[in-house]
C-alpha cells in the first residue's frame, strides 16, 4: 500500500489532487499499451529493411528518391487510409557522377586514398586535377597563408573534431563550418580545390560526404572529404615532402531544379482538430550508403507512430501527423516548405518531434521550450523513466520542424546515445546491419509515448 501511495505522488502533476492522479494512472496505463504495442509487434524494423535494401539511398532529386516518397505513401496508407497526401516540394539535383578519385605519388609509390566528394561540389572537367597540396588547420591559418602562398594548389584542412566534447553533436558542430564554407574560403585566396578531413570522430577509412556552400560571385572549385585514415596519411606525408602533388578526378555534375514531395499521414482530432501535433524525419539520404541512421530510423520511426496509436485504438484530442520530409541533406526544403505552406493554410502547431539522431538507445528529448512549457514537459519525467527516458534538454529540436518555430509551438528532438552515429553519418557505413532492432523500437515507443502526453494534456503557447 505505501508503495502504490508513493507512485501516486510521483506520477501526479503539481497539485496531487486524486483526479490528477487518477489522470496520471491512466496515463501510465496508456504508455505501458504503446509500448507493449510497439515491443511486440513493431513494423518498423522490416520497413527500415525495405527502405534500404530494396530503394537504398535516396539523394534529393534522384530517381530512388521519388521510389521512396511512392514508398511511403504507400505504407502510410496501410494505417491512414484516405489521409495521406503528397505536397509539392521543389529541391536541388545533383549527382556525383560514375567515378571519384583521390591519389598521389609518394617516394616513386602511387598511394591512391580513401576520397568522396562533397555535396554540391563541382567536378574536375573530365580531367584529373593536379597540384601541390597545402595544409592548414582552420580559416585563421589559411588566411594567415595569404595568396601567394595558396594560389594554384589544393588547401587540405586537417581538423580532427574535437574528442573531449562528450556530446558528438557539438563536436559535429565544430567542424561543419570548413565543410560548408571552406571550399569558398580556399578559393578567395586562389585555390584550385579543397580537401577536408572528414567530419567524424572514428579512426577508418570511410570518408563522410556532405553539403558545401559555395558563395556567390567567388569561384567554384572541386571539394572532397578524406577519410580519418586517409587525412592522417597525407599529413604524415606532406611533413616528408611539402611539394608532392596531389591529384583529383570527379564527375560531379549539377541539373535544373525539379519537383518531389513531403508525405503526411494524419490522424484527425476529435476535440481540437485544428489544432497539430507533427512527428517527421527526412526522407532523403545522401548518394553513398543506404541512408540507414541518417535519417532512414527516423522515418521508420515516425511511421510507427500512427500505426502504433491506430493499432492500440487510441483516438485523439488534436490532429496527429507523420510528414517524411524530403531534401534536409541539401537545402531543408522540404522543412521549409512544409511550415510555409502550413502557415498559408492556418494551421496552428501545438507540438512538433523529429527523429534525425540515428536510431540508437533513447535517453529523452532535446526540446525548445519556453519555461511554462519546459515545467510542463519535466512533470512527465515520472512517467517516462520506467522507459530509460531521464531528460528534456533545452536546445535544439531538429533541422526539419525548425522552420515552424514560432510564438507558440513547443520543438522536440528524439535524443539518443549518439556516440556512434558520426561513426556511420553520411557515408558508406550507414546500412541498415549496423541499426539495433531494439533501439530502433524504443525509440518508436518513446516518441509515441510524447505525442500521447502533448495530445492529452496540451502545452501553452510561448507568450
Amino acid at each position: 500500500m505505501r508503495y502504490f501511495l508513493q507512485t501516486i505522488v510521483a506520477v501526479g502533476l503539481t497539485s496531487g489532487t486524486c483526479a490528477q492522479s487518477t489522470a496520471s494512472v491512466n496515463d501510465s496505463t496508456m504508455l505501458a499499451s504503446i509500448y507493449s504495442e510497439v515491443m511486440l509487434n513493431a513494423e518498423c524494423y522490416e520497413n527500415l529493411r525495405y527502405l534500404c535494401k530494396n530503394i537504398g539511398h535516396r539523394l534529393a532529386g534522384s530517381e530512388s528518391a521519388q521510389r521512396a516518397i511512392d514508398w511511403g505513401k504507400e505504407v502510410l496508407e496501410k494505417s491512414s487510409p484516405g489521409h495521406v497526401l503528397l505536397m509539392p516540394v521543389e529541391v536541388p539535383h545533383w549527382t556525383r557522377g560514375a567515378y571519384e578519385f583521390g591519389g598521389y605519388n609518394m617516394q616513386g609509390a602511387n598511394k591512391e586514398v580513401a576520397l568522396t566528394a562533397l555535396g554540391g561540389s563541382v567536378g574536375t572537367n573530365d580531367k584529373k586535377l593536379t597540384a601541390e597540396v597545402i595544409e592548414v588547420k582552420n580559416f585563421e591559418e589559411l588566411k594567415a597563408l595569404g595568396e601567394e602562398k595558396v594560389k594554384g594548389k589544393i588547401v587540405f584542412f586537417n581538423k580532427p573534431l574535437d574528442a573531449t566534447l562528450i556530446n558528438t553533436g557539438a563536436a559535429y558542430g565544430g567542424g561543419y563550418p570548413i565543410r560548408g564554407q571552406g571550399p569558398s574560403e580556399a578559393a578567395k585566396l586562389g585555390a584550385v580545390g579543397c580537401l577536408i578531413r572528414s567530419l567524424t570522430l572514428a579512426d577508418d577509412n570511410f570518408p563522410h560526404t556532405g553539403a558545401t556552400n559555395y558563395e556567390k560571385d567567388v569561384t567554384r572549385i572541386p571539394a572532397a572529404a578524406l577519410s580519418a585514415v586517409a587525412a592522417r596519411q597525407l599529413s604524415q606525408d606532406l611533413k616528408s615532402d611539402p611539394t608532392l602533388q596531389f591529384s583529383m578526378h570527379l564527375s560531379c555534375e549539377a541539373f535544373d531544379r525539379t519537383m518531389q514531395a513531403n508525405v503526411i499521414a494524419e490522424i484527425p482530432g476529435t476535440e481540437f482538430p485544428n489544432e497539430y501535433i507533427t512527428v517527421g524525419g527526412h526522407l532523403d539520404s545522401w548518394d553513398i550508403g543506404e541512408g540507414a541512421h541518417d535519417d532512414g530510423t527516423g522515418i521508420v520511426q515516425s511511421i510507427e507512430m500512427i500505426r502504433t496509436l491506430q493499432a492500440i485504438g487510441y483516438k485523439p484530442k488534436r490532429t496527429i501527423r507523420a510528414v517524411l520530409f524530403i531534401n534536409e541533406e541539401f537545402g531543408n526544403d522540404g522543412g521549409e516548405t512544409y511550415a510555409k505552406r502550413c502557415k498559408e493554410d492556418g494551421l496552428v502547431h501545438v507540438a512538433a518531434i523529429e527523429s534525425d539522431g540515428g536510431g540508437f538507445t533513447p535517453v529523452g528529448f532535446n526540446c525548445d521550450l519556453s519555461d511554462d512549457q519546459y515545467a510542463i514537459a519535466e512533470s512527465w519525467l515520472p512517467l517516462l523513466e520506467p522507459y530509460n527516458l531521464f531528460r528534456f534538454r533545452r536546445g535544439g529540436s531538429g533541422v526539419d520542424i525548425r522552420p515552424l518555430k514560432d510564438d507558440r509551438i513547443a520543438l522536440f528532438g528524439l535524443n539518443v546515445d549518439g556516440q556512434r552515429y558520426f561513426d556511420y553519418h553520411h557515408t558508406n557505413n550507414d546500412r541498415f546491419e549496423n541499426v539495433n532492432k531494439r533501439e530502433l523500437e524504443l525509440g518508436a515507443a518513446a516518441m509515441t509515448a510524447l505525442v500521447y502526453l502533448l495530445d492529452q494534456t496540451g502545452i501553452p503557447a510561448t507568450k
